[in-house]
């Protein structure tokens, strides 16, 4: 089979020993981050971790991977002994079960939680590792690789959420793991690739639904174009949708225990409209659906740097940046999809477009989703950026994408250097000191 060039119309390759010395410092760097953080964190500050946490000792009190999620209950997170109130999260067991076998006995030792962080420490630094390895295979030239790269080292959420207990760390190895092997199926035509793709799907989906949406859509649109391009067996299609059946066991499940792939707990369901009535949204007027759909992408965008405190008139404005990274990225898609109407695309578009379909999509669903909850509770905290961290890579792809059509050498520098140094500035100014 013929393999797709990875990038169109300006190579942009270059040598593989100095990138892989600038992906060695960077990765180091990111480990050691995250590392620092799971030793610092506050349990109670951000992404759940007490429920989290709270599962997986579920898990290893009752002996059992798939406990009834209506009755786990949460630790208390000064002695991790089990309380009366319940756990309102409803997620698959597999990530938590998965925590439950390697890490120590939670259950009354709050001091084993470092152990734990630390094995979503390695799974998040594996799914870094593939994002880097993307970049080494495709041969970026420096600077185009510094603009792959430090956009995902400074996603704001990325080094704390790695030094916790959160599935989204799994779901994040996912995406990693299914964006590499998609890339790679596509540049050298070898199945092995696609194999990884898959096995990709299967970690992001045991890890939560948003994450099987995000990754099998980007490679089922990966497929269809090989189809479509002759470059792929229809057994290699027979396999990928076993796989996906096997990515979506935990759902199947879920409706048929529960009836729906997303259970509502009765602690999810209290969680969302205490919430919503301490926040004062509850007795509100509802907002329509078009109103809440501008709410939810403004609400997006802020959340990129989520903080609790205040923010100043610089942070305010350093939310310019990721607005302006995301139009040069809707410029960059774009162009891959002129690419692939002439024919002259690439692995990077052929990624971009798949990826910004499955965005697309899931960003539809999630929006749907959360406002038949607003509707019911008032609840209004669920734009979270951090669900799309499996396809965290698609961003820099299309500001690169954008970056090969440019011809003139001083456009496509500006161009580079805002994409390298617009992120590092927003992660020191977008939110408070302190």
């Amino acid at each position: 089979m013929s393999s797709v060039p990875a990038y169109a119309p300006v190579p942009l390759t270059g040598p593989a020993t100095a990138n892989f010395s600038i992906a060695a410092v960077i990765f180091a760097l990111f480990v050691l981050a995250a590392c620092v953080s799971a030793e610092r964190k506050d349990v109670t500050q951000g992404f759940d971790e007490v429920a989290h946490a709270s599962y997986v000792a579920e898990i290893q009190h009752q002996g059992n991977v798939w406990p009834a999620l209506d009755r786990m209950r949460l630790l208390d997170p000064r002695t991790f002994l089990f309380t009366d109130q319940a756990n309102y999260l409803n997620h698959p067991s597999e990530y938590y079960a998965l925590l439950a076998l390697l890490g120590p006995h939670l259950e009354g030792h709050p001091r084993a939680l470092l152990a734990d962080r630390l094995i979503d420490v390695a799974l998040a630094a594996l799914g870094f590792a593939a994002l880097l390895g993307l970049a080494l295979a495709a041969r970026m030239q420096r600077y185009e690789f510094y603009a792959y790269a430090v956009p995902l080292a400074c996603i704001p959420v990325l080094v704390p959420l790695a030094g916790a207990v959160n599935n989204d760390n799994l779901a994040f190895l996912g995406g990693a793991l299914a964006m590499l092997g998609a890339w790679q199926r596509l540049s050298t035509g070898r199945d092995r690739w696609l194999a990884l793709a898959l096995f990709g799907v299967v970690v992001a989906g045991w890890a939560k639904l948003t994450g099987l949406l995000l990754t099998a859509a980007m490679v089922s649109g990966v497929l269809v174009y090989l189809l479509w391009r002759r470059r792929l067996t229809w057994i290699w299609v027979l396999a990928a949708l076993l796989v996906f059946v096997l990515a979506a066991a935990p759902y199947f499940e879920f409706i048929l225990r529960y009836g729906s792939p997303t259970p509502e707990t009765p602690a999810q369901l209290a969680l969302l409209k205490d919430g919503a009535r301490v926040a004062g949204w509850a007795d509100l007027p509802r907002k329509s659906f078009p109103a809440y759909v501008i709410y939810f992408v403004v609400a997006f965008v802020a959340e990129w740097m989520p903080t609790l405190a205040p923010r100043s008139l610089l942070n305010y404005a350093m939310l310019a940046i990721p607005v302006a990274a995301l139009i040069c990225a809707f410029a960059g898609i774009a162009l891959s999809l002129r690419r692939l109407w002439r024919g002259k695309e690439g692995a990077l578009d052929i990624v971009l477009l798949s990826g910004t379909a499955a965005i697309a999509a899931t960003f539809a669903i999630h929006v749907v989703y959360s406002y038949g909850r607003y509707a019911a509770t008032g609840w209004l905290m669920d734009a979270y950026p951090r669900y799309y961290l499996p396809l965290a890579a698609i961003m820099p792809l299309a500001g690169l994408s954008l970056a090969a059509a440019i011809e003139s050498p001083r456009w496509r520098g500006a161009l580079l250097g805002f994409l390298i140094a617009g992120p590092i500035a927003f992660r020191l100014l977008g939110a408070p000191l302190g």
